[in-house]
């Protein structure tokens, strides 16, 4: 599992569907996921600090969970399947941990209230997130490449006390 932050909420210049924005915490892969407007708007209320005077659909859900004394310990977006993502509730309750079904979207609104990590597959990284610097990746590679090429055997050298008997 690689933990993501919400980098912002951009529009498709084509669709002007919302678009949520994930980058890992290294800054170094971005996950694009196209969201609905509700949902959009349930996920900038958060980050903008806007309160309301009412709670709205994922306020109410987390009051539950306060009031019932459930923990969101994470979100997962854990598959991808024809151009949907899915993602996971990973709670934990006095009875036991369980694992809900939500789309990303309603599972980021819900991490960003309960201050709870949001974590992405690895798998789902492979298939579908997008490098962003890819110079640094090629530097890093470069770099890697020469560290390779310059090992020695005696860089590998076993002291008496570490070989076998």
């Amino acid at each position: 599992m690689i933990e993501m932050k919400i980098s912002g909420i951009v529009l498709d210049p084509q669709s002007r569907s919302p678009i949520i924005v994930l980058r890992d915490m290294d800054d170094r892969r971005a996950l694009l996921i196209w969201i609905g407007n509700v949902e959009a708007n349930a996920i900038m209320l958060i980050l903008e600090r806007i309160k309301l005077l009412r709670p709205i659909t994922h306020d109410l859900i987390n009051n539950i969970f306060q009031a019932i004394n459930i923990t969101l310990q994470h979100v997962l977006i854990n598959d991808m399947q024809e151009s949907t993502f899915f993602a996971q509730l990973h709670l934990k309750t006095d009875n036991g941990k369980y694992i809900i079904d939500s789309r990303p979207s309603d599972a980021i609104a819900l991490a960003l209230r309960s201050n709870a990590p949001i974590f992405v597959s690895e798998q789902v990284m492979a298939t579908s997130s997008i490098p962003i610097n890819p110079n640094q990746d090629e530097e890093e590679t470069q770099k890697f490449k020469r560290f390779i090429e310059n090992l020695k055997p005696s860089d590998f050298k076993i002291e008496d006390s570490d070989a076998p008997k």
